[in-house]
Order: C-alpha cells, then structure tokens, then sequence
C-alpha cells in the first residue's frame, strides 16, 4: 500500500547536506533493518550483466573519519557501493538485475530507533527512462526545482532536504518532478560512517507514512525503464537545529499516525515504499515489438515488466553511461565553491504527480473500510475508489461533496487562499444496493419539526435542553418549544432516549412525507404524466427513427416509475406527432382504434381533447400499440422538411395544465424550427466568431421566447427531455434552454441512422423514462450562521436568491452551491449544512429530502489545504468557467481559472510550505492533481475548440456539465484508459489504468478509452496475431473491420472478459457509449488522440508538463 502524506513535492534535494544516508545494495543487509514484510512483486530485469555501478568518494559530516582512498578490487563484491554522483548528474536508467528491491511499505516500530540529529535518511537513487525531444523544457524553464518540503501548521521553518534561506542555492537545472524513481534499499554503511538504527526512523507497525515528499533528479542519457513501476518518495527529516514541525493532523484521503513516545516533536520519517524485484507473473498477453510512440515509460503500479528481452523500437539511440565527477558535489561548508555548469534537463513525465498513482493509493488506502459518517469535517474516499458508506449523522458523499471539509473561520482568510467554498449536492442520487435507502418519517398531519425562526427541519445537529421540552436549533440558535406529542426525556448524555428510533435524529439523510400545506393550492398533487411527441418530418422518417422508437414505446411503457414494490405504475400517458402542425391522439380505453386531431393553428395553441389524451397504460394498452403501429404507416411518404418545435411545448405544457398534474415531455426533435411559428429561428452557426469578443453569442439563445417558456414551464411543474437527431445546425443553445431551466435531460445523435445509432439511443431512452424522478421541485440550502449560499450552477430556474425551482429532478442530476462567509465562524461549533429538497414522487406523493452535512471550522491555512477534496474543486471550477463564456470571451475565461488556481498554490506555498528556493514547486499533497486536471478543462472543447468541433456540440457538452457530478466530471475531463491486453481473465478485477498520453500507448496492446460520453478501442498494429482471433475473430490486425459496432460474441475467455468490461463500464455511467473500433494509423486515430489529455492537443492545449511549467510561472510571479 501505499501511503501518502500532508504534501507533496517535486524536485530534488539540495546538494551538499552531509546528513544523508549512502546508498548499498541488495546482497549486504543493514543492522536493525528488518527484512520486507510484503511479498514479492515484479520481478528482476533480464538481460542485464549485473555490475556495481563505479561510485566515488563520500563527503562525510564533519568529525567522521574519511573513507579508504580506493577499495581494492578482490573486496568490490563485500564493500558497500554508493551513489556520489555530482547534484543534477546522477545516472538514470535499467534496475540492476537481482539487486533492485525497494523498502518495505511499514517496518515495525523497534525501541531504541530515535532520530540523531546528525542522521537522515536517504534519498532514493533514481532511475529513468531518457525523454523524448517533445518533454523538453523552454530555456527559461531549464532552471526550476521542483521539491517538498512538509506541511506545518504552526509558523514556517526550514525543514527536510531544502538548506536554511541564507544559504545560497547551488543552481540546478529543472529535474523531473514527482512521484518516486526507484530506490534501493539502505544496508549496511561502512564503517566511517555513523552506523546506527537511527538511520531509519520507524513508524508504528502497520502505519504509513505520514508525509510524502517526491524528489527526483534529472533524466540522463541511459537506456529506458523495462517497465518498472515508480514507488512514491521518502518524506525528509528536519536538518539539525531546525523547529520540529509538531505532529500532523490527519490527511484526506490519507492516514495519519502519531509520533512514537519518547520522540517529542520529531517528523516521523516514512521509508521508502516498495516491493522486491521477481519475475512478472504471466497473465495477459504481453505486448510483442514493445516500442511505444517514443521513449518506452515506466508503467502503472502492479503492472509486470515487459517481455524478457523485448526490443525496443524507439528512435533515439543508447548511448553510454559516463562516469560523473563525484568531487563536485558542493557542501554547506563548502558553498563558496564556483556553481558547477548547468546542462538542460527534461522534466520526466512519469515524476510528476500522476492521477493513476493518486487514484490507485486511494483505493488501496480507503477502498477496503465502510466510510462512517460520524465524524465532522471528515474527507471522504475520492469518486473512483468502491467503497460502502454507513450513514452515522452526515450525509453520504453520495449525495452532498465539498471542495474543502475545513472552513476558513473568517473571510479574510477565504479570499487570502481564494480556495471556493462549494458543494457538489445530488438529492436524488442511486444507492448501491448494500447501503439503506432515506427512510421516510411520517409525522401526521403536523408535519415535519422544524425551527420556528430559519425553518431548518430537525436533524442530528439540533441540541435538546431543558429535559427535552426544548431545542436549540443548530443553524440560527433559536429555541423551539418540542410539541408534546414529539416530546422525549433526556439521557445522561444530554441525547433523546429515541435517539437511535427516529432517522431525523441519527442519520443525515432522510425524508419526511409532505403535508397539504406544502403543496400548491393546499390540494395534494394527481400523479405526474408523461407525453412522448414525436417528429414525423421528413428527416426523422428518413432516418428510421420514427419507426424505431414506435417499435421500442410499446415494450417500454411497462416500465415506467413506480414507487416501491407497487405493481403498475401510476403515470399516464399521451402521444404527440408533428412536423409544421400537430397531431393529437385520442387512445381512451373505450376506443376500438386511437383517434388523431390535427391543430394547424400552431400560433395560438390549445389542446383539442381533454378526456382520453392521458390515459393508463394497461387500461389503454390495446389502442396505444395500434397507434404506434400506424404512425410510422401514416407518414412514410411525407416530404415535409420543415418543423415547429415552440408550440411543440406549448402543447405539452397546456395538457399538463388541463390536467392539473405536473410531468414530462419527451420530444424527439431533428431539425432546426425555420416553419412560421412562435420561437421560430435561423441558422446563426458562425465558425468565424470563435476566438472573437463575439463568441460568447454562439452560447446565448437567439431570443427571449424560449426563456419566458422556461419560466412557465417551471412554474406548472412541466419538465422537457429533448433528443436531438440534427444532419446540420440545429442551434442547440437555443432548443435547449427550455430543458436545461426545467431540469431535463438533452441527447444528441448527430448524423443518425437506426441500424448504426439505434442500440445508443435505445439505451438512454430506456434509462431516461426509468429513472427515478421528483416532480413539480423546490430546493433550499439552509447554513449555520457565519456563511450562506450565495451560488448555484446546474440545470433550474431560480425566481429570487435562494430557492432552487425544477419542474423536475432525477438521480442523475447535481446542483452545486458556492458559500460566501457573512460573519466569523467558531472552530468548536464548526459549520452546518442542510438541503431540503420539496418535489412530488411518480406516485403523486409529496415529500421533503433532507441531507445534513457538517463541517470544520480552522484558524490555520495549513488545516484548511489538508482536507481539500480536488475532484469536486474542479467540478466547481469547470461549472464557473462554462457559465462564464455566455458573457465572456473564452480567453479571459481560461485566464480567469488559471489566475485563481496559481493564487491557490501560491498561498499555499507562501504560508503553508517550509522556506526554500524559488525554483521549487511545491503543491500541497490534497491538490497536487490540480494542475493536470485544470489543464484538461483549459482544453477542453467549451474552452478551446478545434476546427472539427461545431458550435452546437460545445453547446451540447456545456449543458450537460452544468448537471454532472463529481464522478462524471472527473472521468470526462481525464478518461479511463484501461490496458486490454493486461487484464486477467481469471478474476472479475479491471486492469489498472495508464496515463492518458500517447507515449503510454504500444504498438503491442489494444486499450480501452472511456470518459462518459465516448468509448474506444486502440489496437496496436504489432497486438498478437492470438489476441486478435480471440476478441475479433479475425486473422490480423489488417482484417479488423473498425466499423464494427460491437464486439464479436466468441465463446473464449478473452471476449468474454473484454465484452464484461464494456458492459461494466455502460453501467456505470448515466448515458450509454458507442463504442468505436480505432486501429493505430487509421483515420479516426485523430479523435482517439483528442482524449489523450497529457499531451499537447491538436487545437494547441498545452501538454500537461509544458503546463505544469506555465503554473509554476505563474505562482513565482505572485510571490514575487
């Protein structure tokens, strides 16, 4: 496992510090060192001669005896050898065979093993892979540091590996950054030097570290990495005569320990992380011809090395390993010594912080233990890590995320580290099926307990006082008096005796049912209704639509929302069609055959019948699958092109009135409204306004009739679902304002044709009508006194500041809030928040959700960026950034993000991080996956369009952010790419994903891309001939036929596998994905790349270590 502490850092160490420990190898063992306590993983490289590497002299703190002048050679294989090549000039490349080992994750705490000042641990010896010309840096560049220092949250001090400020820094030139180059381990030191188990500090058994601080030197010219996997790094001790830093407190997504007795004050030290070298098991196939596009990377963790001896088909020449000076290597007490000439480095991709690394960490760490609520102000494991939540009076995180779950206590201290405060709510969202479900309390005609002044409805937060008779509201303080059928004594602890029987007392979410006086007109709501309306113009019957979808309606109207285990659902039905008029359908019970009325006056809209237009579907069944028989018939020879799509909703939302019922209009829409009618538009599509001033129009609708829609539609609890089947420009910024203020759903099928399209679109309208689903809702964030919500991004309408309005919310969709402090906020009372979301069940019951979520409160930077929460920061950032660009140009969008999250960094490296050299880029470990991740929405296509993205698609792809989640974010803006060709097919467990970057890519190996919306298959041109037969059924990589929809169905376990994975994977998002067969160096590669978000893109995104560069400008330039 591995462990990850406070805050990361990227660099290397300051040359010159005498107290690190020499490197040995394998075959010698250090005294006191207990031997690993994991098993073996992968295994030694072959085919490499083992020879020591040639070493020099160690330079020795003062008042150690100087080493032997020479070793003689018969004593080579006895003497341990060390690593003394000069600061900036250590040698990378291949493990040595059977001596490359890596510490054990933990050793066991062993009495005696206390820090002397004069020690430290070693750094690792670093190992890597020489770079493509592509990584190289600017010269501007050449000169950063990137390295870590530790989190103090008391006042700053010099600490770990950097020299005290006055000092002055050896230049060095720019060193990879980041996650761990490999080590060996620490052995037995020779006799010259201070020898004692004090030399590794020792955590507790079993606990990790509490730090990571990643150092790494820079790329040399040796062969590549066979595939070795990077641990993370060691955490540096305070130097003598520093301040100790105190004890940490505990890490999001990571663990804590405490410092051992008897070592006050002291900075545990947290050993290098790693495995033995053995041979890689053999699973999978392993990729033949293993040349990537450029250098071979390292790869994933618990991913096997390579074929033995596989060739390597990169371009760049081996060149020799030279012997470096060790005698250069300046010290403290020599740094009047001339700095040494500087040589351009290349910052290693695979040392800077990776997202794979982070996310496999976080579900070793936190993916095997239920995550309890109880605690305030606890982080919770990230969106990708499977793991079981135990509601214990906080919502899960399931339901409600927070950026930060540490409130700053004032609001100076908020715009000083400009980290927003924000929560990612999701009110109706799917449990799995071994966590409970809200339960429902239901408190008669009274109604829920509520507070007689703010109106927060009870929950775990509230004190009871006075023995029960009253309560003190956790949000505004008020006291209530408790109504005496609700009262309850006391016990000794101050809790209800019915603490534990009432959901409203011991859980964070939970619902209570609705009285009269919360609905509309004091009348209790009929149950909602559903209208399919259905465009029968040329284009859709063309396209095979029409037909399509009559065939489909008929199987699925049996499933439609039901509450609970009840047996037929109470939703009704009706049916619309249209092209430039519409076509009403009577399908009453009654009727031997459905009956059609035509309006042709779509300027003034009416619904023709009343009774019989929204019928039971069992009642009705036999008329409506005649009517769906004889549309598709009725309109098979139309030539009509044109269309209406404003009075299309006018319709549906005046039979919705009629009915006095709330609903949803599914409309099947496929060209751009040009017929006479209201909300009537023209084709504005202009690609000539992008990257102008102008551009933020192509965002806003072409009038204001659709938003007076909206608003309408709102108000009478009318919800639209619009799919879209456009050839050309259908203007979706404008169709689909009245779907994203009512709270729908929008789908786009472009170019559609049923046999290609049909399996995709079936898909999500099955899930879409099957949903869960609250009709006719209103939500309101409540907040303890000292902050309130004063933002909200996602799919609604909002008639005054606080009330959220949907005319309908499914389980998919998210509002995210942003907090702005009103007053001083106490760390020992923390901060409250609850959500109470109002709507109607598809059974016509009204109902209150209500999810309570309370957190920290901190006078201490340093407290706040140690439980930031990444994922939800950029899901908060990317909603800012798409809703910017209806008034902004994108440029200063992109500007606008990249200026806060510099000024996040910097603040943090300013008040938060140990003093040390400009040149170092110090991230704290929470956020050290921010700047990859900003970059991927900096590249996005709503920000930075290439010539092949339209102008509806970047309207499409920002309404449907608006109402993501954090899951959905994160794996959109960073896809999944899964090695096919290493899974195992012996067990139900994924392959662990690679780097999203092309260098990661073989020619050997097919790959599987996912990031919600689209889902590929890569196959290398040199994949095995075996691998290729068994999941295409073909011969070889020429046969594949990459128009293929699916996968073959073939009876062998690698197609079973494979098209497991792919079923997995559909589930798991809220929209069904096409997949898309790529062979290497075929056309559509081009749009495979598109989603490879490390590297540069084609529309000029920067790479992610060219940006990673840029940022770190950034941050210099404000602390300058």
């Amino acid at each position: 496992m591995n462990h990850q502490g406070h805050m990361a850092s990227y660099g290397q160490p300051q040359p010159g510090y005498q107290e690190y420990q020499p490197f040995v190898y394998e075959n010698q063992h250090m005294t006191g060192v207990p031997p690993s306590q994991y098993g073996p993983y992968n295994g030694p490289i072959q085919g490499y001669q083992q020879t020591a590497v040639p070493q020099g002299p160690l330079r020795l703190p003062p008042g150690t005896a100087p080493p032997p002048t020479s070793i003689p050679p018969s004593t080579t294989a006895q003497q341990p050898i060390y690593n003394q090549y000069r600061q900036g000039e250590v040698l990378n490349g291949p493990a040595l065979p059977d001596q490359m080992q890596r510490l054990p994750v933990s050793q066991p705490y062993m009495p005696g093993n206390t820090l002397r000042s004069g020690s430290q641990t070693m750094p690792s010896q670093h190992y890597a892979p020489p770079l493509s010309h592509a990584q190289q840096l600017p010269n501007q560049m050449a000169r950063m540091q990137i390295s870590g220092v530790s989190v103090n949250s008391a006042s700053p001090v010099s600490q770990g590996y950097d020299p005290p400020a006055s000092r002055p820094q050896v230049a060095t030139s720019l060193p990879p950054v980041g996650p761990t180059p490999y080590s060996t381990p620490l052995q037995n030191a020779p006799s010259s030097t201070p020898q004692d188990n004090s030399l590794l500090q020792q955590p507790f058994p079993g606990q990790p570290t509490p730090a990571s601080t990643f150092t790494s030197l820079p790329t040399a010219n040796l062969p590549p990495s066979l595939g070795m996997q990077r641990p993370p790094m060691m955490h540096g001790l305070p130097l003598p005569g520093q301040a100790p830093s105190g004890t940490y407190p505990s890490m999001p997504n990571h663990r804590s320990m405490d410092p051992q007795p008897g070592m006050p004050g002291v900075i545990l030290s947290g050993p290098t992380q790693g495995f033995q070298m053995q041979p890689a098991p053999n699973q999978g196939f392993v990729p033949q011809q293993n040349g990537s596009f450029g250098q071979m990377r390292a790869p994933q963790p618990n991913y096997p090395a390579p074929s033995v001896g596989a060739p390597n088909y990169s371009s760049q020449p081996q060149p020799q390993q030279k012997r470096l000076d060790p005698d250069s290597i300046p010290s403290p007490q020599l740094n009047e010594l001339p700095t040494q000439k500087k040589t351009r480095h290349r910052i290693d991709p695979d040392a800077i912080p990776s997202p794979i690394q982070v996310i496999e960490d976080d579900k070793s760490n936190r993916g095997s233990e239920p995550f309890t609520t109880a605690v305030r102000g606890q982080v919770p494991p990230l969106v990708t890590t499977d793991f079981v939540v135990k509601d214990q009076g906080n919502a899960s995180p399931r339901f409600m995320r927070c950026a930060t779950y540490n409130i700053p206590c004032t609001s100076d201290m908020a715009k000083q580290c400009q980290v927003p405060l924000t929560a990612v709510i999701k009110p109706l969202a799917t449990l799995p099926a071994d966590e409970a479900h809200p339960f429902i309390v239901d408190h008669g005609e009274t109604g829920p307990i509520r507070c007689n002044r703010c109106k927060a409805y009870m929950c775990p937060y509230m004190q009871f006082i006075e023995g029960g008779r009253r309560f003190q509201c956790a949000f505004c303080c008020c006291v209530t008096e408790v109504l005496p059928h609700y009262f309850q004594h006391l016990d000794h602890t101050g809790k209800r005796m019915d603490y534990y029987d009432r959901p409203e007392l011991s859980l964070g979410s939970y619902e209570f049912l609705a009285t009269v006086d919360y609905c509309k007109s004091n009348k209790f709501p009929n149950p909602p209704a559903f209208i399919f309306m259905i465009d029968v113009s040329y284009n859709a019957m063309k396209s095979g639509l029409v037909h399509l979808l009559c065939e489909e309606l008929k199987s699925l109207l049996d499933f439609l929302p039901r509450e609970g285990n009840t047996e037929e659902s109470a939703i009704r039905v009706g049916f619309v069609t249209y092209n430039k008029v519409l076509h009403f359908y009577n399908v009453k019970s009654t009727l031997a055959q459905p009956q059609m009325m035509v309006v042709s006056d779509v300027a003034d809209m009416f619904v023709p019948l009343l009774d019989g237009f929204l019928v039971n579907v069992i009642e009705s069944r036999a008329v409506i699958n005649s009517l769906l028989d004889q549309i598709p018939e009725m309109f098979a020879d139309t030539r009509e092109t044109e269309t209406v799509f404003g009075p299309v909703i006018q319709a549906g939302l005046e039979a919705l009135k009629a009915a006095e019922c709330a609903g949803k209009l599914f409309i099947f829409h496929s060209t751009l409204p040009l017929a006479e009618a209201p909300g009537k538009l023209k084709n504005r599509d202009d690609k000539k306004l992008v990257n102008t001033d102008k551009e933020k129009v192509l965002f806003q609708p072409q009038t204001s009739f659709y938003n007076n829609l909206a608003k309408e539609c709102v108000a009478h609890g009318c919800c639209v679902d619009l799919f879209l089947f456009p050839n050309q420009y259908v203007d979706v910024a404008t169709l689909g304002l009245v779907t994203y203020h009512t709270g729908g759903s929008i789908y786009k099928y472009t170019y559609f044709q049923a046999q290609a399209d049909g399996e995709r679109f079936l898909n999500d309208l099955h899930r879409d009508v099957r949903k869960v689903i609250g009709f006719d809702a209103v939500m309101r964030v409540r907040t303890s006194t000292g902050i309130r919500a004063t933002d909200f991004f996602g799919s609604f309408y909002m008639s005054n500041t606080t009330d959220v309005e949907l005319a309908a919310l499914d389980c998919d969709k998210t509002i995210t809030v942003e907090f702005k402090h009103d007053d001083k906020l106490n760390e020992d009372s923390g901060a409250q928040i609850q959500c109470a979301l109002l709507y109607t069940s598809c059974s016509g019951q009204r109902r209150l959700r209500i999810h309570n979520l309370s957190l920290n409160c901190c006078t201490q930077l340093a407290d706040l960026y140690r439980n930031c929460e990444t994922d939800t920061l950029i899901n908060f950032f990317v909603k800012l950034a798409y809703r910017g660009v209806l008034n902004n140009p994108t440029k200063p969008v992109r500007e606008t993000l990249i200026n806060q999250s510099a000024q996040i960094l910097a603040c943090y490296r300013k008040n938060c991080a140990s003093p040390s050299s400009a040149g170092q880029l110090i991230l704290p470990e929470c956020m050290k996956l921010l700047p990859v991740y900003l970059n991927c929405v900096l590249k996005s296509d709503v920000l930075q369009p290439g010539a092949e993205v339209s102008t509806d698609d970047r309207a499409y792809i920002r309404q449907l952010v608006a109402s993501m989640d954090v899951s959905e974010t994160n794996v959109f803006f960073y896809p999944r790419l899964l090695p096919v060709h290493k899974m195992e097919i012996d067990t139900d467990d994924f392959p662990v994903a690679i780097r999203c970057s092309e260098e990661r890519l073989s020619k050997g190996g097919i790959y599987l891309l996912e990031n919600g919306l689209n889902l590929f298959i890569w196959v290398g041109m040199n994949t095995q001939h075996d691998l290729i037969q068994s999941i295409f059924n073909v011969q070889s990589f020429g046969q594949i036929d990459s128009g293929m929809a699916a996968l073959p169905q073939l009876d062998n376990p690698y197609s079973k596998k494979l098209r497991s994975m792919v079923d997995i994977i559909r589930a798991q998002r809220p929209r069904f994905m096409k997949l898309l067969i790529v062979k290497q160096e075929d056309k559509m590669e081009v749009l495979f790349k598109h989603f490879l978000m490390e590297d540069k893109s084609a529309n000029g995104g920067a790479s992610y270590v060219d940006f990673l560069c840029h940022m770190h400008k950034e941050i210099r330039q404000l602390l300058s």
